[in-house]
């Protein structure tokens, strides 16, 4: 037991030994160094990685705003064309063309002659799915449309 106990201090002293050297001093302070300037590298890359990210999220506004006006610039282009004057005379003020007669209908009138659709059979299979499935949780329905897209199911939306 005792010569173990000495062979243990030997190493120790070996060890101690060796870590005095300079080689390994110098050996260790590189490493050091070296661990420095990679984590440097790693915080630059991720900061222009973020960066990269905000100014892809700018860019995309800005194209999503950029087709905005241009809607908005077309929809502007429509409602100055004679066309739209016209159809905006006949619908709001119910003026015509030349030659033509306008006949205005009572609302009462033409809602006397619409059809009553028959309301939806409840015992039919489809309509109960539906109705389960508009009951169910938002997050539910997502998570149920995401396995059906990864599951490959069908379902008919009608």
């Amino acid at each position: 037991m005792l010569v173990k106990i000495k062979q243990y201090q030997q190493k120790i002293m070996e060890l101690t030994a060796r870590l005095r050297d300079v080689r390994v001093i110098g050996l260790l302070f590189f490493l050091v160094i070296l661990l420095l300037i990679s984590w440097s590298g790693v915080k630059a890359i991720d900061t222009n990685y973020q960066l990269q990210r905000h100014i892809s999220a700018l860019q995309q506004q800005n194209d999503v705003q950029k087709l905005s006006n241009t809607n908005l610039k077309l929809q502007n282009d429509y409602l100055n064309t004679p066309q739209y004057l016209e159809l905006a005379a006949r619908q709001d003020f119910g003026l015509a063309a030349p030659g033509e007669t306008v006949l205005l209908v009572p609302r009462s009138v033409a809602l006397a002659h619409t059809v009553d659709l028959p309301p939806q059979d409840q015992d039919d299979p489809a309509v109960k799915a539906a109705l389960k499935e508009s009951k169910k949780p938002a997050y539910q329905r997502n998570f149920d449309a995401w396995m059906d897209f990864f599951l490959h199911r069908q379902h008919s939306e009608d």
